[in-house]
């Protein structure tokens, strides 16, 4: 390949030295005009991005035909004075690069209204919804109320006659089984159930607009139709000049210069279109036309612009065209072309003389290198690249065009690098590491996309390579144009990915140069230090430059950086060596994902955003997470395409060509540019700010504080432009505005503006109620101040406007769900007071002790508080004042025995009395273990220490005593206020009102650490002390001594280092565990003496067993029976024990018969044999078949003895029985293996004959062949007979190898059953249709039968004589064999005589060859 000379007078720019955001000469000062007009979204556009007050007097230029920024989405109305207020709230957006896309807002927001008037398309109307659900407490246990105790001893004595609350034995821890959790809490607590609160009311109506409120609730993606994402303007004056054009009767006559129509945008500086007629249309962000590029006579010749670029200073334009060519426009003489490529002919490429794109190739793709004005790169649609370099010698265009990727068409050599031959594989050992292939053929040359690195806001080491990147349907190719041309990086594509057809064609690029680290930013805007010498501030390092690219639905970002190498270079001339730093692009993966449909174009909109357009959806994702933040609807088919026109000769399809829409999409600073067929829109991405005054701009002033507030937590859906990322810098940077917010919003709806603003009228003059406005500004700033964890707002200002207005109620009822679900515990008492004293006016006492339970005790009016529960009978409540409030743990104790002492005086008390009386047990059980009633939260060490001593203190006093200790009265429990208070009164009261549920509380009590210290005051040995001494006093119920009994075995095994008692106590406590009458604790009473014997062991064992065989106490039994080898009683314990299934008695008699006869040289001892046979009758109640296999395996001699028993007195049950010991059968449903009938004998085996004759005829011939050999075939054959089994008697005869005695018995039954048949057919009767029936299903088994014995003894007769003819054959053979001359005069064939033996042995195969 040859060039030009490389060595041309270039007009190189220092790329960094220029000001990119310095506008042209000719630009003038125009962005810097100011637009200050109220009520709309302009004029705030200023103050959401910076802090500066804005009060310039500058006007606005109105006959200036820019394009309005307005963001209106609805009709305006009053209220102006309350917009004001909430615009002013938001301060500085925290942007990226804050100062560059000032300008470019400033520029878009100069025209004035008259320009566009149409509202924005995407309008968000979405309902905040935050529900604050009460939170539900853990279930208690002594909580419900039936008629009576299920399963506990009747009660008796002066609380004989009350119901007691269910305690159930699997609750209760004196009972017999293992109990499944300690607590007890009481029933009627704020906690027994969920709470019903209420959720604050969703945000319905906007207090000005009456629009729905925006959800902030929704968590996750957003479609762009149900909120506003983007606000898109159209560009109707520079829109004016392409679409809708309506021709003059001037520009008639003297004729209109030809614009045609738009082909292809650019936007960065400028707004730059070009058309199919040739020409370029600049204009400024005014939307002022700067100038347009080109003439009528350039223009015929070049053709359609096709591609476009603006160079980096936005002096220069730069367009390629469908026929090939390539123009580069100086924007100060904008009509004639500065430089002109023209394309190379065929003749001059083949001869090698020069370079370039062919005639009518369409250019796609022109791009500046770096800063330099005259140096571009180009592609086509044939897949070749150049680098143009389009300078001057000696005023002489002196062109340079060097081809830096692709082939002509119809060359076989390997695609060229930038250096003119094949890539060397050595240069990319910095590529990825993604999986290349071979590809099997080569695709039709073409370049998706192109694209060289721009330069950024800051210099970075990768401007000196000029990169250009470039993309095929089958690699991505990256090279370098300095220091050398070089190929950094040829990446193929995933082989998978290029199955389909449309995915294939499809791809596209962008880049994102380096800029200011956002990270490094914020750290430096905490800590300005400068330099002392220079007076500058210390360099930030910049980012590295990104690529994105994507094929088909799939999107690479790839970022690029230098890295430093040190290389030994030796010098030719001396012969020295040096070390040099030699630089080397790195290419790392930053992040992949894949899209729905096929990617059509990319373009950053900031350096952690990308827009990603496909045919239907515009997506915003997120680089630093690799996630989709937002997504809108779009329709691509809305853009111009610049290759629509070669749809019409057939070179391309209108499918493919209507998704090329690459070239009408742009973005610069942040502002999407869209070049529509129709019109051409800028578009914004709106930040947070942007968000919460689209609310302001519609007067939805709760939504735009819900919105803010979600922004705070984190939970707003969507981006977050213009935030730190930080959580804490971000809630710094929100706080003040939430308040501010809440500040303007309250005042304006306590204003009189608000009365007058119209928001009230209605239609037919009877007004708007607005009561659901102020109801939702309380909830809307209560989950403000949440989120803020500051409440004054909430409870000075907003309280006191609701006061002053005579509508504190209201504000009441909607803080009320907060305070219950515990989001705003601390609450100003007189704020709680009014709240409290609110249910209790309204009559609703059980909402006022939901209050005083979830609110911090610190907040609460302590004496309203009582009073209130007191007289309502709020019993929690009022334990929560107590141990909460005032710290007093023993006053709760003090009430709840009020209130069984007056169960005492009232014989007939009501449910709910009773209900409130069992609540001291649950309180107690809390306190003793250290917890906080009824929560069961644990208290403070020093708290739970006190409330122990407090509480073990006053329950167990020896006397009766004072309470309070200062000021207070005589705690009294007799019946009768004159009465004798005996020792332990209240300890004696709890236990006489309920010991079980006071017991179940103290063996809870027992497993805290506090009784192990000997320093407290009370131990569980004096508890155990003060038990023995109440119940020694005789005036306790017998079911309360019984529990004292349970409570004192069950936990002296368990703390046997703390509770020691006599021996003597111990033995009277085994014993009256025993001698209890009450059937219902038996078995409680039993696991307690199992507790004591594990621990101690009694002197007088004959004795106790004695008592426990009278108590039932079995389990006992077995184990001392056991341990002794007393195998009769055993048995007996197993036989007697009602609590065992039928399973395990059986598997308990097996194991002690096994085990008396492996005592017993291997024979069961007469004893157990006398035991199971007094018990047969019981074993086989229980089970029949199991008895049977017990006594087969065991002492089959019983077998008749329970053939005999009362249970078996059934024919059927004998059958069952003898049926499990012959074999499994049909009737035997618990037998899985056949028995052994060895053990039967005949008289068994011949009532099982005849049983079996009656219940299963059908089997007789299996029992006969199964029991044959014991039994008397002559009886046998009797009971068959008589029992109509003629089949079997058939059989057995036959059987015993009498053939004609069979037949002569077949035809003797064949004759009574044909007359017995005539005779039922001659006189019929009820039922005679089953005897006919049954007649004739026995005449075909005889007749069956008979066959059989017939063809048996034909077949033996025929075998008998066959087996002659073959030894005489035999014989014959053999002397044969062994004298051949004796039949030599035999004519034939040679043993001819066998031939019949043969053929008869092989057609009847019934008997085996041995039997000859």
């Amino acid at each position: 390949m040859s060039s030009a000379s490389h060595s041309v007078s270039d007009e190189d720019f220092s790329p960094h030295a220029l000001d990119i955001e310095q506008s042209p000469t000719f630009s003038g000062n125009e962005e810097e005009a100011e637009d200050d007009q109220g009520g709309d979204y302009s004029t705030r556009m200023e103050e959401l991005l910076s802090d500066e007050d804005e009060h310039g007097d500058t006007e606005a230029d109105e006959n200036d035909g820019g394009f309005v920024y307005d963001g209106v989405d609805a009709d305006q109305v009053t209220g102006d004075n309350y917009r004001d207020q909430l615009r002013d709230v938001l301060g500085p957006e925290d942007s990226y690069d804050e100062s560059e896309e000032q300008e470019v807002v400033r520029a878009l927001l100069q025209e004035s209204n008259s320009v566009s008037n149409e509202p924005p398309r995407d309008v968000p109307h979405v309902d905040i919804q935050l529900d604050v659900s009460a939170s539900a407490s853990a279930a208690l246990v002594m909580c419900s109320l039936p008629p009576s105790r299920v399963g506990s001893p009747v009660p008796n004595g002066p609380f004989a006659l009350f119901p007691k609350p269910f305690l159930h034995p699997n609750v209760s821890r004196l009972r017999s089984f293992t109990p499944r959790g300690s607590p007890a809490l009481s029933a009627g607590s704020p906690h027994a159930q969920p709470i019903n609160s209420f959720s604050p009311s969703p945000s319905h109506f906007s207090e000005i607009s009456r629009a729905s409120s925006p959800s902030a609730g929704h968590k996750g993606l957003l479609i762009g139709h149900e909120r506003e994402v983007f606000r898109w303007s159209s560009l109707g004056s520079a829109g004016s000049h392409f679409y809708d054009q309506k021709p003059s009767k001037a520009s008639t006559v003297l004729g209109a210069p030809l614009t045609g129509a738009p082909m292809v945008l650019t936007a960065n500086g400028f707004i730059c279109v070009g058309t199919d007629k040739g020409r370029i249309f600049v204009f400024d962000f005014k939307q002022t036309l700067k100038c347009i590029c080109g003439n009528d006579s350039s223009a015929s010749t070049v053709g359609p612009i096709s591609a476009i670029a603006l160079s980096n200073d936005h002096t220069f334009v730069a367009s390629g065209h469908t026929t090939g060519y390539i123009q580069l426009f100086d924007l100060k003489n904008p009509e004639v072309a500065a430089r002109t490529v023209t394309p190379a002919t065929l003749a001059a490429v083949t001869s090698g003389r020069q370079e370039g794109h062919i005639p009518n190739s369409r250019i796609i793709n022109v791009s500046f290198v770096a800063g330099r004005h005259t140096a571009v790169v180009s592609a086509d649609e044939y897949g070749l690249s150049f680098y143009h370099s389009l300078g001057k010698v000696l005023f002489v265009e002196a062109s340079d065009t060097i081809r830096i990727f692709g082939n002509y068409h119809g060359e076989d050599a390997p695609e060229v690098s930038i250096s003119g031959h094949p890539a060397d594989p050595s240069s990319q050992q910095n590529a990825l590491s993604r999986p290349s292939f071979r590809r099997r053929r080569r695709p039709r040359n073409t370049v998706l996309a192109m694209s060289t690195l721009p330069l950024g806001p800051l210099p970075h080491p990768t401007d000196a390579y000029q990169i250009v990147a470039l993309l095929t349907p089958t690699k991505l190719v990256i090279v370098g144009l300095k220091p050398n041309p070089k190929t950094w990086l040829k990446l193929m594509r995933d082989e998978g990915q290029l199955s389909s057809p449309g995915y294939r064609r499809r791809g596209c690029l962008a880049w994102f140069p380096s800029v200011q680290d956002s990270s490094t930013e914020k750290s430096d805007k905490t800590v300005n230090t400068k330099n002392p010498r220079s007076g500058k501030q210390p360099g930030r390092p910049p980012t590295h430059p990104v690529l994105s690219y994507s094929w088909g639905s799939h999107v690479y970002l790839l970022r690029v950086y230098e890295q430093k190498t040190k290389q030994t270079v030796s010098n030719s001339r001396t012969g020295k060596t040096s070390e040099v730093e030699v630089g080397t692009l790195v290419f790392e993966e930053a992040g992949q994902w894949t899209m729905d449909d096929i990617v059509l174009a990319i373009q950053w909109l900031n350096v952690n955003q990308l827009a990603v357009f496909t045919a239907s959806a515009l997506s915003v994702y997120d680089v630093h997470g690799v996630k989709m933040v937002e997504a809108v609807q779009f329709d691509s088919s809305s853009l111009v395409s610049p290759s629509l026109g070669y749809t019409g000769n057939g070179s391309m399809s209108y499918s493919e060509s209507v998704r090329d829409i690459a070239h009408s999409i742009r973005t610069y600073k942040g502002k999407l540019f869209l070049l529509g067929r129709q019109e051409l829109f800028v578009g914004t991405l709106l930040s947070w700010a942007d968000r919460i005054l689209s609310f302001v701009e519609q007067g939805n002033f709760l939504s735009a504080i819900e919105l803010t507030r979600t922004y705070y937590t984190g939970e707003a859906p969507g981006n977050r432009n213009g935030l730190p990322e930080d959580p804490e810098e971000r809630q710094i940077v929100i706080a003040d505005k939430i308040h501010d917010l809440m500040v303007a919003s309250s005042r304006y709806a306590f204003s009189e503006d608000r009365m007058t603003d119209g928001t009230h009228a209605s239609l037919d003059g009877r007004g708007v109620d607005r009561t659901s406005l102020f109801e939702d500004l309380v909830a809307t700033c209560a989950r403000a101040c949440i989120a803020l964890n500051d409440f004054d707002f909430l409870f000075e200002e907003l309280f006191q406007q609701y006061e002053n207005a005579g509508i504190y109620r209201m504000f009441l009822h909607q803080l009320e769900p907060f305070v219950l679900d515990g989001s705003i515990p601390l609450v100003p008492p007189r704020i709680t007071q009014r709240l409290v004293a609110l249910h209790d006016e309204n009559g609703r006492p059980d909402l006022a002790e939901r209050i005083i339970w979830h609110i911090e005790p610190s907040c609460l009016d302590i004496n309203q508080a009582i009073n209130l529960c007191r007289t309502h009978q709020l019993w929690d409540a009022l334990v929560y004042v107590y141990t909460r409030a005032l710290r007093d743990y023993v006053s709760p104790i003090v009430e709840f025995l009020g209130i069984i002492r007056s169960l005492q005086q009232n014989p007939t008390p009501t449910d709910t009395v009773i209900k409130n009386a069992y609540k001291i047990y649950s309180y107690l059980a809390t306190v003793l273990c250290g917890q906080i009633y009824p929560s069961q939260e644990p208290l403070e060490a020093a708290e739970a220490l006190l409330a122990k001593r407090d509480a073990y203190s006053f329950v167990f006093c020896g006397h009766s005593t004072v309470w309070p200790v200062e000021g207070g009265s005589l705690v009294l429990t007799s019946q009768e206020e004159s009465g004798v208070e005996p020792t332990y009164p209240y300890t004696r009261l709890l236990l006489r009102f309920d010991a079980e549920s006071f017991l179940h509380c103290l063996d809870i009590a027992f497993e805290d650490s506090y009784l192990n210290e000997s320093s407290h005051d009370m131990s569980r040995l004096m508890i155990v002390k003060i038990l023995l001494d109440i119940m020694s006093s005789e005036d306790l119920s017998p079911s309360d001594v019984t529990f004292i009994n349970i409570f004192i075995a069950r936990n002296v095994p368990k703390y046997p280092q703390f509770i020691q008692v006599a021996p003597s106590v111990l033995h009277n406590i085994l014993t009256a565990l025993a001698t209890q009458p009450e059937v219902e604790t038996r078995e409680d009473r039993q696991l307690a003496a199992e507790y004591l014997l594990s621990v101690y062991t009694p002197h007088d064992g004959d004795r106790l067993l004695r008592l426990f065989e009278d108590a039932g106490f079995y389990r006992i039994l077995r184990s001392w029976y056991r341990h002794e080898r007393h195998w009769g009683p055993l048995l007996t314990a197993f036989l007697h024990d009602p609590e065992l299934r039928p399973s395990e008695i059986f598997s308990g008699f097996q194991e002690v018969i096994t085990s008396s006869a492996r005592d017993n040289k291997k024979q069961v001892p007469s004893n157990v044999i006398d035991i199971l046979t007094t018990s047969l009758d019981e074993l086989l109640q229980a089970d029949i078949l199991a008895t049977a296999a017990l006594l087969d395996k065991h002492v089959p001699q019983l077998h008749e003895t329970a053939l005999e028993s009362p249970p078996l007195s059934n024919d059927r049950d004998q059958f069952i029985y003898l049926n499990h010991l012959v074999f499994d059968s049909e009737y035997d449903q618990y037998s899985s293996t056949p028995s052994s009938p060895s053990h039967l004998n005949s008289r068994l085996r011949h009532r099982f004959i005849r049983l079996q004759c009656g219940f299963a005829p059908s089997a007789v011939i299996d029992v006969l062949k199964r029991l044959q050999d014991g039994i008397d075939w002559s009886t046998a054959l009797s009971i068959c007979e008589e029992a109509g089994a003629y089949d079997a008697v058939i059989w057995a005869v036959n059987y015993r190898g009498q053939p004609r005695e069979a037949l002569s018995k077949a035809d003797v039954f064949e004759k009574q059953l044909t007359l017995d048949l005539a005779r039922t057919l001659a006189s019929p009767a009820p039922g005679s249709t089953d005897s006919v029936y049954k007649c004739l299903n026995d005449l075909q088994t005889i007749g069956r039968r008979g066959i059989s014995v017939v063809t048996q003894g034909l077949e033996s007769e025929v075998l008998s004589t066959l087996r002659a003819i073959v030894q005489e054959t035999f014989a014959s053979l053999v002397s044969r064999l062994v004298d051949p001359t004796v039949h030599s005069g035999t004519t034939g064939t040679p043993y001819t005589e066998f031939r019949a033996i043969f053929d008869w042995h092989v057609w009847n195969r019934t008997e085996p060859m041995e039997t000859c």
